[in-house]
């Protein structure tokens, strides 16, 4: 009876495993075949989204560069200047922007009529069509000038000067453009370059390939994606004899192309490690699986039911789940070793639940202390100074001001804390948006000069009347010019502007600070959540409840390094007696 059960269990064990190395082998090699073209697919993809924002860098340096000397040529035209005068601007906009080394003014024989140089000029009017020309502004070929460094020459057709038809030529400097290129790194051994229509190398970042640029190499033969009609990515051999993976975006409307090329034994080598792993593990998996199905039948198959079930029913949540595995092997250790691992798990949740409690309690600990303790101080301080003998009238009324400003800081910062588990309730009237703002605005103006911070407003021509509460929306409004100037610079500027466009009263509150990264936007109006070092993070998440309760919105957009602005919008009514209500 032993005998036959024994021979049961083999026999089982053989089909189980023939009937998995089928499927296993077959998905061995569709997963090789799927590896190595989604990896192609994938570094191609990546590769390009480096190459595409280079090209738009390199495109809106060149094109913005462009529009400034368009616009100095729009400066000359039609405004009776002297030629000193036009002499002077063109020296005053040469120390302004560093990339043009030289503009000069020409009448349409080609004598200069002004130049930025102290001597004789070094451009001239073109005598023949420029190679790329866009918006009106011819540019010439790249050159490497005297100093090895890239330059190129910017051409305009004066039509309205005071003499005859004329020419504004500029020296503009790319080496910005090198600096772009130079920065591009895929790889120890990956690097971009810039081509023109040509195929003349304009820049390169691989240091050993500079000469190149210096000597006008041309590329066309060398590499496939130069050219019309070229396709996005390769894989070629370079002029060196190595093979390189190469994706390439176009520059309109230089008509430029930048390159970026990796050696393929760095573009795949992680792709051929993980094929060679990949088949050692479907080896010794197959091996595996049919020398221990031959060795333990169904007895190897019951402990890993056990362990699957208990292994849902942890993942399940349910972490005082154990396994009874009666062996003394390895599965009997597995068993062991899974009731220690789901116990563990227990103690683990309950102190990451702990640790939570207390980075809470810590966080707002450090808030409380961050926002109180300024307004507290000055409070005690102003409050001793009262206490001298030797003060006077007016400031006593000074110090008794800044108490009560002090305080008042507290009361809101109380408040918004309430608000955060009690939201108030508003009481709502018509009012006219443009009143409170001008308020709030000129309230506000002494603390934005304290931080050498200047703050302008633009009101609508026309009453901005709304239904809502005076107090609170000026708690708002305070709120978005106080975050506005901790997050400007000294020198910066915030912008308020009131509008109505359609049936909608808008509140725009725009600054030029650092700006907010991308992926802290979405929860900005969270509770507890701050791009400050130090503070709760509830005056946005208080501000955004308040325009709620009025029936409003509010939404922000932020740019790193170029600002941020808040913009409130709420239903406007335009009837003669909430106009006259509001007033």
């Amino acid at each position: 009876m032993a005998i036959k059960i024994k021979h049961i269990a083999t026999r089982f064990a053989l089909i189980l495993a023939l009937a998995a190395a089928v499927p296993l082998i077959a998905y061995g090699v569709v997963s090789i075949r799927s590896l190595q073209r989604a990896t192609r697919e994938s570094i191609i993809a990546g590769n390009i989204n480096v190459a595409a924002p280079v090209a738009e860098e390199i495109r809106r340096y060149v094109t913005t560069n462009a529009a400034l000397l368009k616009t100095l040529a729009g400066d000359l035209q039609d405004t009776g200047l002297q030629t000193w005068q036009q002499d002077r601007i063109l020296k005053n906009y040469v120390l302004q922007t560093r990339e043009f080394r030289e503009v000069t003014l020409f009448d349409e024989t080609g004598r200069m009529i002004a130049t930025s140089r102290a001597g004789k000029p070094r451009v001239s009017v073109p005598t023949a069509a420029p190679p790329v020309a866009f918006d009106g502004v011819g540019m010439s070929a790249m050159h490497v000038d005297e100093d090895l460094l890239p330059t190129a020459v910017f051409s305009i057709h004066l039509t309205h000067l005071n003499q005859p038809d004329g020419w504004l030529v500029g020296e503009f400097s790319l080496e910005e453009m090198w600096k772009m290129v130079d920065q591009i790194r895929i790889g120890p051994h990956g690097y971009a370059l810039v081509v023109a229509p040509d195929g003349t190398l304009i820049a390169h970042g691989d240091p050993d390939k500079k000469t190149l640029v210096a000597q006008s190499q041309n590329m066309s033969g060398h590499n496939p994606l130069v050219g019309r009609g070229a396709p996005p990515s390769a894989e070629y051999v370079d002029q060196d004899g190595r093979r390189q993976l190469g994706v390439s975006a176009r520059i309109a409307p230089l008509d430029w192309t930048v390159i970026v090329e990796q050696p393929t034994s760095e573009a795949y080598a992680t792709a051929d490690a993980l094929r060679g792993q990949l088949i050692v593990a479907i080896t010794i998996a197959l091996l595996v699986m049919v020398g221990v199905g031959l060795l333990f039948g169904r007895r190897f198959i019951a402990p890993i039911f056990t362990l699957r079930r208990g292994t849902q029913l942890v993942a399940d949540g349910k972490l005082d789940t154990r396994v009874e595995i009666a062996s003394e092997d390895e599965f009997g250790q597995l068993g062991q070793a899974f009731n220690a691992m789901a116990g563990r798990l227990g103690e683990l949740q309950e102190e990451v639940k702990k640790q939570e409690r207390q980075a809470m309690f810590v966080r707002i600990a450090a808030g409380l202390f961050h926002d109180l303790s300024h307004p507290i101080q000055n409070v005690g301080n102003n409050a001793k100074l009262l206490a001298r003998e030797d003060m006077n009238a007016d400031e006593r009324r000074g110090f008794f001001q800044t108490i009560e400003r002090e305080l008042a800081t507290i009361k809101r910062f109380l408040d918004d804390l309430r608000n955060v588990a009690k939201p108030k309730p508003i009481e709502r009237f018509p009012m006219d948006i443009n009143g409170s703002l001008a308020e709030i605005v000129e309230s506000m103006r002494a603390e934005g000069e304290r931080h050498g911070i200047g703050i302008e407003a633009r009101y609508a021509d026309v009453p901005l009347v709304i239904d809502g509460d005076r107090f609170a929306l000026g708690r708002v409004c305070r709120n978005l010019l106080t975050n506005a100037i901790q997050a400007t610079e000294p020198g910066g500027h915030i912008m308020v502007t009131t509008s109505r466009i359609d049936d909608r009263a808008e509140v725009t509150v725009a600054d030029t600070g650092s700006g907010i990264p991308p992926d802290r936007l979405a929860a900005i109006f969270d509770d507890f959540v701050t791009t400050k070092k130090n503070g709760l993070g509830l005056g946005l998440a208080v501000s955004k409840r308040i325009v709620e309760q009025m029936d409003g919105t509010i939404t922000v957009a932020s740019e790193l390094g170029r600002g941020t602005s808040f913009t409130l919008r709420f239903p406007a009514g335009g009837s003669q007696s909430e106009q006259a209500a509001a007033s």
